[in-house]
């Protein structure tokens, strides 16, 4: 059994410190989680604790790798087409007399699943009129996003979960191939921004129609899923989607009284109250 390189302690530091110098608050997340992930990075940069919380107080440029460890960015476009699917047969027709559509992803990392909202809609002919909001704390995620550059290895993969969700086009219709990298269309960020906002301190921004956050929450304890979950609700439209994907839930039971379930497998809720 490998022993752990942070004491549970230790933890606690860095999460203050985190707080007190850089205003990022790691309070809410899950400590077993955060554990694996403050391991991962000492194994990385072969540190020991303290090597980890001197350079973590005195160098700010570190403090950014540190942030993209510890935030976990694993995404890809068309994720799970079984939630896709889901959102064409369940979302998709709700939002057709919808005559402006805001759609949020929270917590959106290098952007491929914001870019296969944008291509869904575009397909399903709501594109003009949707605007999509892709949101992380991590800037250097978000600058990857904008450029909308990726590994062109990764597309056939993406290729194939865009065929499983019986795509209308080829996914090369919605990109340039340029040497190893995959360039997103032009036309598909016309109605796109990222931009950086934190589900843990900020608030809501405006009011969505659609809001997708997957693979985030389950980084959270229960405490802070219940405050981003409220979050959510409150930054919704009245019959607005929140899209949370197979792996979590709404578990709190005042809040999932104010939503109807609409998929239950992908855990795709609409709020009525």
């Amino acid at each position: 059994m490998t022993k752990d390189l942070i004491t549970d302690e230790q933890v606690e530091e860095i999460v203050v410190i985190t707080r007190n110098i850089y205003g990022f608050d790691f309070e809410g997340y899950s400590r077993a989680s955060l554990k694996r992930r403050l391991d991962r990075i000492m194994v990385l940069k072969r540190l020991d604790f303290f090597d980890l919380r001197s350079t973590l107080t005195n160098n700010s440029d570190f403090f950014h790798d540190f942030l993209n460890e510890v935030t976990v960015n694993v995404t890809e476009m068309f994720r799970d087409p079984k939630f896709f699917k889901s959102l064409k047969e369940n979302v998709i027709p709700y939002l057709n007399s919808y005559p402006h559509i805001k759609v949020w992803n929270a917590g959106c990392s290098t952007g491929e699943e914001l870019y296969s909202f944008a291509i869904l809609f575009e397909e399903l002919g709501l594109y003009n009129r949707s605007f999509f909001y892709g949101t992380d704390i991590n800037h250097k995620v978000l600058e990857t996003a904008r450029e909308g550059i990726y590994d062109l290895q990764k597309m056939k993969q993406y290729s194939e979960n865009y065929h499983a969700i019986d795509g209308g086009k080829s996914l090369a219709n919605y990109y340039t191939a340029k040497y190893d990298a995959a360039s997103i269309a032009r036309h598909l960020k016309k109605n796109v921004l990222f931009s950086m906002h934190n589900l843990v301190s900020d608030g809501p921004f405006n009011e969505f129609q659609v809001i997708s956050c997957r693979n985030v929450l389950i980084y959270f304890n229960p405490e802070l899923q219940k405050n981003v979950i409220n979050l959510f609700y409150n930054s919704l439209a009245n019959f607005g989607f929140l899209c949370l994907g197979g792996k979590e839930a709404i578990r709190d039971y005042q809040l999932a009284k104010r939503f109807k379930v609409v998929d239950k497998k992908n855990n795709i809720y609409q709020k009525i109250s």
